[in-house]
C-alpha cells in the first residue's frame, strides 16, 4: 500500500526539471519493498521530460538491470551502480571492475554496512522506528548470517589499501564516487584519497543527514577540495532533515557544487518522478533563482551522468 496524500508539483517546477537525471533512487526489483518498478518508472520519466535515473541497491550491482531498462524503454537513460556493502565483498576492487565493464556509473562506498551506521544502530533506543534497510539487516543477523561492517580506514584513521584499489578502478573507468553513509572524519579521508588517486567526480552523499551531519563549514571545505554536495529530497520530506538546513548549506556551497537527487522509492514517499519537482518547489519558495535550480537539477546531473547536454 502506498501513500497518496502528497503535493502536486507546480508547472514551473516541472518545466525547470525537464532534462534532468535523478542520480539516487531505490525501486523494484529489490530485496526491500519499493514503490514502483524500474520498467514502470521509465515511461513516467519520459512523459515528464526527465532524461534518466541511476538505480541504487544496497546489496547488488544494478548495471545489468539498467541495460534491460534501456532496451525495454527506448529513450530513457537508465544507469547502474554498485554499493560496496558486505553482500558484494565490501571494498572489493574486482566487483567495481566488473560493474564498470557492465556499464555502472556510480560507485557508492558502504551504506548499510558502514561502521558509522553500525554505531548509529547500536545507539538507537529499543523499539525505535527503523529504516526499511535496517529492518532487513536485523532479519539477516537474526537468521545467523554474517553481516560484518565494512571499514574504510584503519585504527589510525588512514585509508585502507583496499580502498585505494577501489579508487584506482573508479578513476581508471571515469566513474562517479559517492561517499555513502560514512562518518564526517571518514568522508574527509576518502575525499582526500580520491583526489590523490585521480577520481574526477566525487559526491558527498546527503551530507545533511543525521548520520553524516556535516556542518556548513565542513561542506564548504569539501566543495573546495572538489566534491559535490548531494541534496536529497527523502530526508527532508520525511522530516529527518529540516528544509531550512538544506537551504542554508546550499546557499553557502553554491549551485556549482550542489546536486539534487531524491533518494525516493520508499512506499510512503511520493511518486519518484515527482521528487525533483517537489524539491524545486521548496527551493523556489525559499527564494532560489530559476537559473540556480536548473544548474543543480539539470546541468549538474547531466554532467555526473556522463551525458552530453542536448543542443
Amino acid at each position: 500500500m502506498t501513500t497518496t496524500d502528497h503535493p502536486t508539483p507546480s508547472r514551473e517546477a516541472l518545466d525547470l526539471t525537464r532534462g534532468a537525471f535523478d542520480l539516487h533512487i531505490h525501486i523494484d526489483p529489490d530485496v526491500i519493498r519499493r514503490r514502483v518498478t524500474d520498467l514502470e518508472l521509465a515511461p513516467r520519466f519520459l512523459e515528464r521530460g526527465l532524461r534518466g535515473f541511476v538505480l541504487k541497491s544496497h546489496y547488488t550491482s544494478t548495471a545489468e538491470r539498467a541495460a534491460v531498462v534501456r532496451a525495454a524503454v527506448p529513450g530513457i537513460k537508465a544507469l547502474g551502480s554498485l554499493t560496496l556493502n558486505s553482500a558484494v565483498g565490501g571494498l572489493n576492487p574486482l566487483a567495481v571492475e566488473i560493474a564498470a565493464r557492465e556499464g555502472a556509473r556510480i560507485i557508492w562506498l558502504p551504506t548499510v554496512d558502514a561502521e558509522n551506521e553500525e554505531k548509529e544502530h547500536a545507539s538507537r533506543p529499543a523499539g525505535a522506528k527503523l529504516p526499511l534497510w535496517a529492518k532487513l539487516q536485523e532479519d539477516l543477523r537474526a537468521r545467523g548470517l554474517p553481516v560484518p561492517s565494512v571499514p574504510v580506514v584503519d585504527g589510525k584513521g588512514e585509508v585502507l589499501h583496499a580502498l585505494r584499489q577501489v579508487l584506482q578502478v573508479v578513476a581508471t573507468h571515469g566513474l562517479v564516487l559517492a561517499t555513502g553513509h560514512l562518518s564526517r572524519n571518514e568522508i574527509f579521508k576518502v575525499v582526500a584519497a580520491a583526489c590523490e588517486e585521480g577520481v574526477e567526480h566525487i559526491v558527498v552523499t546527503h551530507p545533511d543527514y543525521p548520520t553524516q551531519n556535516l556542518s556548513v563549514a565542513d561542506q564548504l571545505e569539501l566543495a573546495h577540495m572538489g566534491a559535490w554536495m548531494e541534496r536529497c529530497a527523502a530526508p527532508s520530506y520525511s522530516g529527518k532533515v529540516a528544509w531550512e538546513r538544506l537551504f542554508e548549506a546550499t546557499r553557502a556551497v553554491g549551485p556549482e557544487r550542489t546536486i539534487f537527487s531524491t533518494d525516493f522509492g520508499q512506499p510512503a514517499n511520493p511518486p519518484v518522478e515527482d521528487g525533483l519537482p517537489i524539491m524545486v518547489d521548496q527551493f523556489l519558495r525559499a527564494g532560489f533563482s530559476e537559473q540556480d535550480l536548473h544548474c543543480m537539477t539539470v546541468t549538474n546531473s547531466v554532467l555526473l551522468a556522463g551525458a552530453a547536454v542536448k543542443a
